[in-house]
């Protein structure tokens, strides 16, 4: 401590007050109270203001810090989630205004009967995955899925839960793809919140560098470290599999097709038997949602017909308007996240007829002459490969 400063803190705490300080000291005490005071009042109206709203409290990373994202329920590891995303603009990235949710809870409106809002889910439904002769099914599963306490009767406030839920994406798709083997499995829902089974490893490599550290620590380096952690090649090879079969599950499923517009390693988990589990859904969409906004859209380049990160079109020059063709299938964009994941490590006998399917597969196209037989060719061959390697083993 400096020694003017413990001098002035000797003469405050041992040096008797004045006659006159020690008279004004009421005044003075009082005043200091009165700033207090006012200061606590106007910090506690900023937090109040800052927190609200609800649009704001569930936006995103607010969201993130202000509600526990990991629990137990009923012995089981569970994913709690805020059930309001950020909203996406026309360039398909996170706006910065925020979206009236509270609207979302405004339908149905009282006195609406259950014919009319079977009729609001059938055409929701068919405007956010197409026409589907199925659809009707869907709507049966999400009327009992909004009965949460099971008296055969949907109420005003248990129809509204279920409605505004919907709108959002990986809600949606959760429902539509219960039945899979690989999607996280949807185990409740309350107001604005949903709970799905947690995964216990949320991606493919366990060490994610932070974007603020990528420019100092080289890509090979962290590349390396992945490799060394990662389980070993027969486990790699049957967590491969199970992405394969989510790929086989969201292509031409019971209500459509849904198109994968970002196959990054941080999507994709897996759990302790080291089966496939998609970590989340945010990253899949319906192929009839990405042609909708795909359709009629004005561009320049290719790079403007772009949904999400990597679900890419065509742009027609001449009308310059986007095509609502997906260029690169699903298979091709998850080929190329196994060429890293899946070659180092692999068995010399396997190695170079493995390398040429994975190159095979990252050049197929999605133009619809190709999707129907030979996508589905050059998956079973792959998978094929590889289970004939891991079979009759601890690892199948």
């Amino acid at each position: 401590m400096p020694r003017t400063l413990r001098r002035l803190v000797h003469l405050m705490l041992f040096c008797p007050l004045s006659k006159g300080l020690q008279s004004r000291l009421p005044a003075i005490k009082v005043k200091y109270l009165l700033i207090a005071w006012l200061g606590i009042l106007i910090i506690s109206w900023i937090v109040y203001m800052q927190y609200a709203s609800f649009a704001e409290l569930c936006r995103g990373h607010v969201c993130q810090m202000v509600i526990v994202y990991i629990g137990l329920w009923k012995d089981r590891p569970v994913v709690i989630k805020c059930g309001i995303e950020d909203p996406v603009n026309i360039d398909g990235v996170p706006d910065t205004l925020p979206r009236p949710e509270m609207s979302l809870f405004d339908k149905p409106t009282r006195g609406t009967s259950m014919d009319e809002f079977k009729e609001m889910l059938h055409s929701f439904l068919k405007a956010n995955l197409g026409e589907q002769p199925s659809l009707s099914i869907l709507v049966d599963r999400v009327i009992t899925l909004a009965d949460v306490n099971q008296d055969r009767k949907v109420s005003l406030a248990e129809a509204k839960s279920i409605w505004a839920l919907l709108h959002i994406n990986e809600f949606l798709l959760m429902v539509a793809l219960q039945e899979k083997e690989h999607t996280p499995k949807l185990l409740g829902f309350c107001g604005d919140l949903y709970v799905t089974e947690r995964v216990i490893h949320s991606s493919l490599y366990r060490l994610e560098v932070p974007h603020y550290l990528k420019a100092v620590i080289p890509e090979a380096l962290s590349s390396s470290l992945n490799h060394w952690l990662a389980p070993s090649w027969p486990r790699r090879a049957r967590i491969t599999i199970g992405l394969l079969e989510f790929v086989e599950e969201v292509f031409h499923g019971s209500y459509g097709s849904f198109l994968i517009c970002d196959a990054s390693p941080h999507h994709v988990g897996y759990n302790a038997k080291y089966d496939c589990k998609m970590a989340n859904l945010h990253s899949v969409a319906s192929e009839a949602m990405v042609r909708a906004f795909l359709k009629g859209r004005r561009c320049e380049n290719n790079a403007d017909c772009i949904y999400g990160r990597d679900c890419t079109a065509t742009c027609d020059r001449l009308v310059k308007q986007c095509n609502t063709e997906v260029v690169q299938p699903n298979l091709a964009k998850v080929c190329m996240l196994l060429q890293d994941y899946l070659l180092f490590g692999a068995p010399s006998d396997l190695r170079g007829d493995l390398e040429k399917q994975l190159r095979t597969c990252v050049t197929l196209s999605g133009l619809a002459s190709q999707m129907e037989v030979h996508h589905s060719l050059v998956l079973n061959n792959l998978k094929t490969l590889l289970w004939k390697k891991i079979s009759n083993t601890q690892y199948s």
